[in-house]
């Protein structure tokens, strides 16, 4: 009978630990938007926390460019948290240390830099972008004239150009963005580029859909139709490079369908967070388009949106 009490006892102990233990998400858990202090200047960032087993904190995070980078573990005790994540297009073999605090949801840190360099940042929680009505679609805009540069603007010195209806970027240079914002939108664009060559598509300015020469590749999230290192398309579809390409996408808050030289490659996913090179981490309010033209040359034609009402 005391075995029997004994081993009870030890069950109960165990069962209320883990219960304790499993009481719900962390208060660190989640998706944050983030504003990095780049020396002096604003730069975007996204952390994402999750539970892992009994009582582990593991993520990923997106520092200013580049993908989501994975955090094998996040040390969390007392509202202060900490952890490394390694390089990524840096040249150096260094890990980049992150320290935060959580105060009443909010986070405030640093990321001590492989340089050394000491940056501060703070966060807020992402938007869950939910919509709990259908969406209703406004009259089709015709973003692109065909003729010129009316109705986008660069962020520097511009390199493109129109040329027999087509809109080409012939070498790196500025990313382009439409002067108006768009929420909710389905979206047309038509797109060709040169072997080897490497652009994207923002929507809203902060989730990339990647355009890559990507015949014959595996459909990770870094090649055409991905969203750049959060989403993989189902299947590769890309044709030749030199030959015209389309995408069919339609975003509704978080949630996007992807359809590629018409394939359906990604359907009614969520975009978890922004990806590198994104304007800014405000994922709740309107963005433009943004078209990358700093990877080398591209062409684009027949951009048409559809806003939701």
């Amino acid at each position: 009978m005391k075995r029997i009490i004994l081993l009870l006892t030890t069950v109960f102990v165990s069962l209320t630990s883990f219960a304790q233990e499993h009481q719900g998400p962390p208060p660190l858990g989640g998706r944050w938007d983030i504003n990095v202090d780049w020396d002096g200047k604003k730069q975007p960032a996204w952390l994402e926390v999750r539970h892992s087993g009994v009582n582990k904190l593991v993520g990923r995070i997106m520092i200013v460019s580049g993908s989501a980078r994975p955090i094998s573990k996040i040390s969390f005790k007392d509202g202060k948290f900490s952890f490394v994540i390694p390089p990524q297009w840096d040249n150096s073999d260094i890990d980049i240390q992150i320290e935060g605090t959580l105060v009443a949801d909010k986070l405030t840190g640093t990321i001590k830099n492989f340089d050394g360099k000491l940056y501060n940042w703070e966060g807020v929680r992402a938007p869950s972008l939910k919509r709990t009505k259908p969406t209703e679609w406004a009259a089709p805009i015709t973003l692109f004239n065909g003729k010129d540069l009316k109705g986008w603007h660069t962020n520097g010195e511009n390199q493109w150009v129109v040329e027999a209806g087509v809109l080409k970027s012939p070498k790196s240079g500025s990313n382009l963005f439409s002067d108006q914002t768009f929420n909710d939108f389905k979206l047309h664009i038509e797109f060709k580029y040169p072997k080897g060559s490497n652009s994207g598509v923002y929507l809203r300015g902060r989730y990339e859909v990647q355009v890559a020469d990507s015949k014959g590749l595996e459909p990770w999230d870094d090649q055409l139709g991905g969203v750049y290192g959060l989403l993989s398309p189902n299947e590769m579809v890309a044709k030749d490079a030199g030959e015209w390409q389309t995408y069919d996408i339609t975003l509704v808050g978080r949630t996007v369908t992807i359809v590629a030289n018409g394939v359906t490659i990604i359907s009614n996913q969520v975009i978890p967070g922004i990806t590198g090179g994104a304007i800014d981490s405000k994922e709740g309010e309107p963005g433009p388009f943004m078209i990358q033209g700093d990877h080398g040359p591209v062409e684009y034609r027949n951009i048409v949106v559809t806003p939701a009402k």
